[in-house]
């Protein structure tokens, strides 16, 4: 309870007014640089990363990729796959795309039961699958956007139980389940030595998916 830990996260706003302000959760890539300081700053002191992922997508616009979005990603990603530290990554909304996968490499990924991960929305599925976006049921499906089944995958560690209703009617319930998981998960990581916190996060990437030898 009484360990400084390093935050970084991501929010969409809630009125019209907060989302305009906070470019609807979209970072731009000055953004992933911040998050990359933050971790480094974090390592330098041997506190542990704690990313919370609430987006849609790393903000497209020509500005930002101009200004290098797809190299702070890259960066992003590289850098903490290899941070001696522990690092959870917590998707409390939506996981969309590269934009949460830069803060999502971590040694555990939980995820709130009614949660979205995905590499493209379902309606941005449909459109290009099927130029038809009355496909939006099957491309949810095909795409295994689910806390459930992303589980099933091993693409995520934890399902974060919700209170009844969702967590946005009860926050700090819902806080306080979060809490719970957290804490046990910090406390498995902390035993592990820095080169162990390493290699951990690399094996759990290497497992996920399913190959076959041809």
């Amino acid at each position: 309870d009484h360990m400084p830990i390093a935050i970084i996260g991501q929010e969409k706003g809630r009125s019209t007014k907060e989302k305009m302000e906070r470019n609807f959760g979209m970072p731009h890539p000055e953004g992933y640089r911040k998050a990359i300081r933050v971790a480094e700053l974090a390592e330098k002191y041997g506190m542990p990363i704690i990313t919370f992922i609430d987006t849609p997508g790393a903000y497209p616009g020509i500005g930002a990729e101009e200004r290098g979005q797809s190299r702070a990603i890259a960066q992003s990603l590289y850098i903490f796959g290899y941070l001696k530290v522990p690092t959870i990554a917590v998707i409390i909304g939506e996981g969309g795309s590269g934009g949460a996968l830069a803060l999502g490499v971590a040694n555990r990924v939980l995820m709130l039961e009614n949660a979205i991960y995905s590499v493209i929305s379902p309606e941005g599925c449909a459109a290009i699958l099927w130029k038809d976006q009355s496909k939006v049921k099957e491309a949810s499906k095909a795409l295994k956007l689910t806390a459930q089944d992303l589980l099933k995958l091993g693409v995520i560690d934890q399902i974060i139980p919700e209170p009844f209703g969702a967590s946005h009617w009860d926050h700090r319930r819902s806080a306080r389940i979060l809490k719970f998981f957290l804490r046990r998960h910090l406390r498995d990581l902390l035993r592990l030595k820095p080169e162990e916190i390493v290699e951990d996060r690399i094996k759990k990437f290497e497992k996920m998916g399913a190959f076959v030898e041809v």
